[in-house]
């Protein structure tokens, strides 16, 4: 852990641009072009310097300047040769400048190489880096020696300090961008959910109201068969031409009720066993909304059941039960047995096969099967 610590990089999140405050970038141009007013300044006050010696310690700042630059983009990609000439390139300016007079430039930028280098090298890279550039600036400046200490260690604490703060910016940013992609994967997997959903819905209520037509078209079918007179067939006719129509009803309103625009299930239950003979609905415990999945199992499941009904059990009375309990509801449908329908053998046998994964889907269960009268299915959802 220690050579790793010495030998990484500071995060390119860190030494971009990407997570500063426009506050803040504001400040940092600020800092460079008064720092390259200071430098021009100490190149420009030198009086026993002529005209064209000024200009040429001005190109050689501006050059400082282009290195410096340079070195910002090298670290940000992680490359240290070139990052280390660029320094040695910033330090060579330096001992220039104090060789020809410019003792002020040549100080500046002793410290910025410092600063620097701790702030965007590698530690093992940085404390060298550093070292020298502080060392020489120790050896050149005229303040009294507990000032140049002080002057020393406080911008090693600052290059620190700054290379601190941009580890911190630099892992928000990694956090943010790790929320937004977690947020990205939630959004596309609940779409994914959804759309499921939607497609359990559409295909539970097609597979119920085409079970249904199939129930009287195939006893259309026997009747004609049979020779049996015009207005029974016509009967099952139109009755399969109401099936049809109640499913392009019951296709709404699964639509609506995953917009949440849900009847509510206690009306839903006495409306359907409303349509068949000698069946009653009865509701216990305390009423309340149910989540709409769970609400879309009880109805396709007394649908599913009311069919079964009427395809293997014609004439049997039908006693609907729901009873909500603290942490589930669940659905009783009964009969009391009858004589087998013409369809008795109609239809592929998935209706309750299908309502049973919905059920576990959800955490609960399905049970279907005799009893001593009839036959019973009974639904338990938790909520």
């Amino acid at each position: 852990m220690t050579e790793n610590a010495w030998t990484r990089w500071p995060s390119r999140e860190a030494l971009g641009r990407s997570g500063a405050t426009r506050p803040r970038r504001m400040l940092v141009w600020a800092v460079r072009l008064l720092l390259l007013a200071v430098l021009l300044w100490g190149v420009f006050s030198q009086r026993h310097v002529g005209r064209w010696e000024a200009l040429a310690a001005a190109a050689a700042i501006l050059l400082a300047g282009l290195v410096s630059w340079t070195f910002f983009r090298t670290t940000y990609e992680h490359r240290l040769v070139p990052s280390l000439a660029l320094m040695g390139v910033l330090l060579g300016i330096a001992v220039a400048a104090e060789a020809t007079g410019f003792t002020g430039p040549a100080l500046v930028i002793w410290c910025g190489c410092g600063v620097s280098a701790l702030e965007r090298l590698p530690l093992g890279a940085a404390v060298p880096v550093a070292s020298v550039a502080l060392a020489s600036y120790s050896a050149f400046t005229n303040d009294v020696w507990l000032t140049t200490a002080a002057t020393v260690a406080g911008m090693a604490l600052a290059g620190y300090v700054l290379r601190l703060d941009a580890e911190a910016r630099g892992s928000a940013q990694r956090l943010l961008a790790q929320e937004r992609a977690a947020r990205a994967a939630e959004a596309e997997s609940a779409a994914l959910a959804e759309s499921a959903r939607i497609a359990r819905e559409i295909h539970d209520v097609l597979a119920h109201s085409l079970s249904a037509q199939l129930v009287h078209l195939e006893a259309a079918r026997l009747l004609i068969e049979n020779g049996a007179d015009r207005e029974r067939i016509l009967d099952r006719v139109v009755a399969a031409r109401g099936m049809a129509r109640d499913g392009l009803a019951e296709t709404r309103q699964a639509l609506s009720a995953l917009r949440g625009e849900l009847t509510p299930l206690e009306d839903f239950l006495a409306e359907l066993v409303s349509t068949a003979d000698g069946a009653e609905v009865t509701v216990t415990g305390e009423r309340r909304p149910l989540p709409a999945e769970a609400s879309q199992a009880v109805r396709r499941v007394a649908q599913e059941a009311l069919t079964n009904v009427r395809k293997h059990a014609q004439g049997a009375k039908v006693t609907v039960r729901l009873d909500y309990s603290e942490r589930e509801v669940t659905l009783n449908v009964r009969d009391s047995g009858g004589e087998a329908g013409e369809l008795n053998g109609s239809g592929g046998g998935y209706g309750l096969l299908g309502m049973r994964e919905r059920a576990e889907l959800l955490g609960g269960s399905l049970d279907a099967g005799p009893d001593e009268e009839g036959f019973v299915v009974t639904l338990k959802v938790p909520v």
